[in-house]
């Protein structure tokens, strides 16, 4: 036993010597563990991996091209959307391919990787179908912010009805991975949905269908000039959303949020919808009292009308001539309407505001009052002391 143990221990000292040599840090353990790991990635992990790598990288040329033109916060939350369901996608690939892989169909990452992929293609699908519907059935407008393809009615409508069945389809399909394969369970999750949405219907379903009677009637296009009520506002249609209308109020330049129930429901006077081939006519009035005979008065508005012509800016239609109407003649004064037109709807508030300041200098000139006349003089006594 002894002899049998003596010649064995150079040997096993020869063994041990040689691995040593070969793998002074235990490099072949480590080696060894690392290609059974990605021996477990397949192909396909690698496909799938690459594709979200490039969809990733490529995410905001993409919805450049398939989204309206929309401001900058806006535009980068859906960017971020869309790296987000990447990134997910990523991350439950990378997990099932390293540690999950045994799991197979019915494991849990599968399934989470399968909803996410459903997501992606879903709200993918949904963008492509509203780029097509928008450039098939949009209206080109340019404005102030360029050349643009809006929506329209039959765009807004198409769209909304391919995002519905997108919709079902991907709810179904989720419902049917997350595992409520029987039509009790499946039923039961397409009925929460529908109860959760019959709820809500009033603060969302208005608004849809105002926004579509709205693209339909064609008064509230975008870039047109539109005038309302109920705020007194005079702006310009930025965007008409699904559930609110963006305008800018030309005066103090900034946009204004309405619902689109609430902008059906006031009167609209469309301003770049004008009825005569002349163009917009605009209408300035203007209380002169009885002492100033009417040729003056005549006299007045053509000479002022003449100055703001000849200025460089000016957008005043010279080819028509100025109308001067007496609309009223009241107690006090005549009230005299000033009608004239205009080329560009754009510029009503500008060459407006324009037409009024050269009246008063040339009344000033003229030695014309614009002031309403006080007929009347109204003197407080003190009473009488006794």
């Amino acid at each position: 036993m002894v002899l049998a143990e003596t010649t064995l221990m150079p040997d096993l000292r020869c063994q041990y010597t040689n691995e040593r040599a070969r793998n002074p840090r235990g490099h072949t353990t480590m080696n060894g563990a690392l290609n059974g790991t990605f021996a477990q990635v397949t192909s396909v992990h690698y496909i799938i991996i690459a594709l979200n790598l490039l969809l990733l990288l490529l995410a905001r040329p993409i919805l450049e091209r398939l989204l309206v033109k929309r401001e900058k916060r806006q535009f980068d939350f859906q960017v971020n959307v869309m790296r987000g369901l990447n990134l997910a996608i990523l991350a439950v690939v990378c997990y099932n391919a390293f540690y999950a892989s045994n799991e197979g169909a019915n494991g849990l990452a599968f399934r989470i990787l399968s909803i996410l992929v459903v997501l992606y293609l879903a709200y993918l699908t949904a963008n492509i179908a509203s780029y097509v519907m928008r450039r098939r059935y949009g209206k080109v407008v340019t404005g102030a912010e360029g050349t643009a393809i809006s929506d329209t009615y039959h765009s807004r409508m198409l769209t909304l009805v391919i995002s519905t069945f997108v919709a079902i389809v991907a709810l179904i399909a989720i419902i049917r991975i997350a595992g409520y394969s029987s039509l009790l369970e499946a039923g039961g999750v397409v009925g929460f949905v529908g109860v959760f949405l019959a709820l809500t219907q009033a603060a969302w379903a208005p608004d849809i269908i105002s926004g579509l009677v709205l693209l339909n009637s064609d008064m509230v296009s975008e870039g047109d000039l539109i005038e309302l009520d109920d705020p007194p506002l005079i702006c310009r249609v930025f965007k008409t959303k699904i559930f609110h209308t963006v305008v800018i109020d030309i005066i103090n330049n900034h946009r204004v949020m309405i619902s689109n129930s609430r902008l059906r429901q006031q009167t609209i006077h469309a301003l770049s919808k004008f009825a005569s081939a002349r163009g917009l006519r605009e209408k300035l009035i203007f209380k002169i009292g009885y002492d100033i005979e009417p040729k003056q008065v005549r006299k007045l508005f053509n000479d002022a009308f003449q100055i703001a012509c000849e200025q460089d800016n000016s957008a005043l239609d010279e080819t028509h001539p100025l109308e001067i109407k007496v609309l009223e003649t009241g107690d006090h004064a005549v009230e005299w309407g000033v009608f004239y037109y205009i080329k560009d709807v754009q510029s009503l508030v500008g060459m407006r505001q324009l037409l009024t300041e050269t009246i008063l200098h040339t009344s000033l000139d003229q030695g014309i009052s614009l002031a309403t006349p006080q007929t009347h003089v109204v003197t407080q006594q003190s009473p009488a002391v006794t």
